[in-house]
């Protein structure tokens, strides 16, 4: 075998190899389960990298617990320490429950978290390097206007964060995909 063999069979298998990655990515697209998550970005331009937003994704969380804490190094106006709340274990696990991402608080977990309390229950502020790519002179989603929310469409896969496929902006109870371009 001469070295323009040895060179194209090398290209061929490195060409194979993508391939099987490309399938694999569209066999979980139309196999596993796909929902809308609300998100928050970081990130909106990197000169190194273009145009891509870095996502936390804001879902509700469980088996966490939040114990007061004094912060004598933050005061309030009046000099007051504040007391914070911090979760414990600040480590969890993305599960999906029915038609729904959420945060399970486990110590070993594979993301770390920022529990809140909103409405009467807990949330979950999560970064799972979850990035989604912009084009190129496209509108930067995530500049939106006040009642507005970013929400992702995304693929669940059986490990590893969460695929987004496309955005979607939900305003007053309604949310709306935006277009590809």
């Amino acid at each position: 075998m001469n070295k323009l063999s040895k060179g194209l069979l090398l290209a061929l298998l490195q060409v194979l190899l993508v391939c099987t990655l490309g399938a694999k990515l569209l066999y979980d697209r139309s196999h596993r389960p796909h929902i809308w998550i609300k998100v928050s970005t970081l990130d909106p331009d990197l000169p190194i990298r273009g145009r891509y937003l870095s996502l936390n994704l804001e879902v509700p969380a469980q088996g966490f617990s939040l114990r007061p804490m004094t912060s004598l190094y933050v005061k309030d106006k009046d000099g007051k320490p504040l007391v914070q709340e911090i979760p414990e274990p600040s480590r969890g696990n993305l599960v999906l429950q029915g038609e729904q991402l959420v945060e399970v608080g486990d110590r070993n977990g594979e993301y770390s978290a920022i529990i809140r309390r909103r409405d009467g229950g807990m949330f979950a502020i999560v970064n799972p390097d979850t990035t989604y790519f912009l084009p190129e002179h496209g509108l930067d989603p995530s500049r939106r206007q006040p009642g507005e929310e970013l929400w992702i469409d995304a693929t669940i896969p059986r490990k590893g964060p969460p695929r987004p496929i496309r955005l979607g902006i939900k305003k007053d109870g309604v949310l709306t995909p935006l277009p590809s371009e």
